[in-house]
């Protein structure tokens, strides 16, 4: 806690997950944050060896933000995090995701037993990025950002929507799907949220 436990170095950790981003595009995923505490927590980070500034090659030429490979390590955490925090009476899986928060979540909260051996290229376009979610018959998960080459569904929409389709009810309706909507309708129940935490002790 002493390296990451100040406000926002988690969620800027976890921003990171899915490789480089630039600052603006850290602050536009960080709603809220100023551009001084972003600098600053960079920068604290940067100083712990949690991630590195590094430019981009021609044509982009843009200075970026990379976790190192101690950093990338922190994976893990976020999905014990996750597993954890979706038990509390209090969550809303209808409230704002960034595209990476949901890429995440959809990783941790894949149930095995309700996928068995589904085998599926899923491609997420998010606030105009794309981003994938591909499941092989053994079991493994990769997740990131970019194409997918022939993707067996493609799903438009905010994370919220998806989020909300994924996790809360909400209909196929409220968002864009093209390719095998089979798969698409099993969604939801590939992902099932746990119980809720009990808050008495009585």
């Amino acid at each position: 806690m002493d390296l990451i436990g100040e406000r926002w170095s988690m969620p800027l950790i976890r921003e990171l997950l899915l490789g480089p981003r630039r600052f603006s595009d850290l602050k536009t995923s960080l709603n809220g944050i100023s551009a001084n505490v972003l600098t600053q927590r960079l920068e604290g980070l940067e100083a712990a060896g949690v991630l590195v500034r590094r430019r981009l090659p021609p044509p982009a030429s843009v200075q970026v933000y990379e976790l190192t490979p101690w950093g990338y390590e922190a994976a893990p955490i976020f999905q014990a995090l996750g597993r954890w925090a979706v038990r509390s009476p209090n969550h809303d899986p209808t409230r704002p995701f960034s595209p990476v928060s949901l890429m995440l979540s959809l990783r941790t909260m894949l149930s095995p037993m309700a996928a068995g051996d589904l085998k599926a290229k899923i491609q997420l376009v998010m606030n105009g990025e794309p981003f994938f979610w591909v499941r092989n018959k053994k079991g493994e998960i990769r997740i990131g950002r970019g194409e997918v080459e022939d993707p067996s569904l493609v799903i438009r929409g905010t994370p919220s929507e998806i989020a909300s389709y994924v996790y809360a009810g909400a209909p196929l309706s409220s968002i864009q799907v093209d390719g095998d909507l089979k798969l698409a309708a099993r969604l939801p129940g590939l992902f099932p949220m746990p119980e809720k935490a009990r808050l008495s002790m009585s």
